[in-house]
This record gives C-alpha cells, sequence and structure tokens, in this order.
C-alpha cells in the first residue's frame, strides 16, 4: 500500500501515523505538505493527523479544510481511493466536506486526555476487517473539540445506512453516560462516508501500536488498510 500523510502547520502526529503504516506496510508514507496541489503518484490512502492544524484559529480544521492539497484530497476520495483522519484529520473531513456533521466543543469545555474505550460497529469496512463487529478496543483520545453533531436528517441518514465506525463505551461494550466522554451524539466516535472509503475518527489508533506505551489495540486499523 502506498501511503501519503498530510503535514499541515500545526499537525503534531504525523510521526506516529507514519510510524504505524511503515509497521503495518513496511513502507514508510510520503509526507505531503499541505501548500502541495497533487497527491504523489499512485497513492492509495491519504492520512489526515491529528494536531492543531493553524493554531485551531476560526473553529478546528476550518483554515486546513480549504488548504490547496484539499482539492486533490476530494479528488482522491471521489476516485474511490482511502482517505484516513484522526482528531484533527476528523475536523478536517468534516469542514472540507468529506464528511457530514462537526466536531463542537466537549460537554464539560475541558480538553480531554485518556485511555477510552471504542465499540467497532463493523468489522466489513476495509479499516476495520482485522476486528470483530461489536468488538471493545481501547486507544487513546485527546481532544477539546470532540464532540460530534449534525442535524437530525443526517443522523438518521447515517444511522441507517450503518455509517458509525465506532462508539465509546465502557470496558464491557456499554454506550451511553458516563462511557461518553464528550457528549457526541449518539456516542458517536467516527463515522464513515457514503461509499465507507473515508473514515473520520476522534480517537488515536496510531498511538497504540506498541505493547511499550500500554496495548496494541490500535494494530488492527493499519492492518485493515494494509491487507486492503
Amino acid at each position: 500500500m502506498n501511503a501519503a500523510v498530510i503535514l499541515f502547520p500545526g499537525s503534531n502526529r504525523e510521526g506516529d501515523v507514519a510510524r504505524a503504516l511503515r509497521q503495518a506496510t513496511g513502507r514508510a508514507p510520503t509526507i505531503v505538505w499541505h501548500a502541495e496541489t497533487a497527491l504523489p503518484p499512485g497513492v492509495d490512502l491519504v492520512v489526515l493527523p491529528g494536531g492543531f492544524s493553524y493554531g485551531d484559529y476560526l473553529r478546528c480544521g476550518a483554515i486546513a479544510g480549504r488548504a490547496p492539497i484539499m482539492d486533490a484530497v476530494r479528488a482522491h476520495a471521489a476516485r474511490g481511493g482511502l482517505v484516513l483522519g484522526i482528531c484533527n484529520g476528523f475536523q478536517i473531513l468534516c469542514e472540507g466536506g468529506l464528511l457530514p456533521g462537526v466536531l463542537m466543543r466537549n460537554r464539560d469545555l475541558r480538553f480531554i486526555c485518556k485511555m477510552q474505550h471504542l465499540r467497532v460497529e463493523r468489522a466489513d469496512t476495509r479499516f476495520t476487517t482485522a476486528y470483530g463487529s461489536g468488538d471493545v478496543v481501547k486507544v487513546a483520545i485527546a481532544h477539546g473539540e470532540g464532540n460530534y453533531e449534525t442535524d437530525e436528517d443526517t443522523l438518521k441518514r447515517i444511522e441507517g445506512e450503518g455509517r458509525v465506525a465506532f462508539r465509546y463505551c465502557d470496558a464491557a461494550g456499554v454506550v451511553g453516560g458516563a462511557a461518553n466522554p464528550n457528549g457526541s451524539t449518539n456516542d458517536i466516535a467516527g463515522v464513515y462516508s457514503e461509499k465507507f472509503n473515508v473514515l473520520g475518527l476522534m480517537p488515536h489508533p496510531e498511538n497504540l501500536i506498541d505493547p511499550l506505551v500500554g496495548g496494541i489495540d490500535g494494530r488492527g486499523m493499519f492492518a485493515s488498510l494494509a491487507a486492503a
């Protein structure tokens, strides 16, 4: 798999994503600066990493969603290419029109940085084949604006089409209540595009690929992408 990681001013997780991709695929991804207007030839996967692009001015991801490289990312997605947005990358995908909804301030108006359980909602996408449907995984979250919101009609469509990728849950897989760290509607932690080739999620699977840092539950996503 040939992967490209988009680097924006303020990104800070591009190295973590690159390491996870290299571990899973045996190949280092290409780092692409936000001011470029084209992706490298033959790219299969584009990753928008976490961080604080453009200092989170205006709204998180708002400026990055209009960066020159995003036209190429949108064209890549329209051709069926894979796109993954993690944390700030999820915010950028929403602001850039690749995913519905918006990420609002956390319910308690506090930045959250901790380990978090997720329930895998489906295991038949190219991002999740290494997991099982209903599996509970533990990864990390670190965000101040992770509260996913959208209008009622869009929410019904996302739910009806099975486009919720992960939900916040407790260790037993139970969703709701204290298991939801940020107030996200329907406990949504990640969503797919209509063609299931674009995924945005707030948690950081790239940080949980080595037992030395607390677990390897994040490996499944990158193994799934490598197999795809």
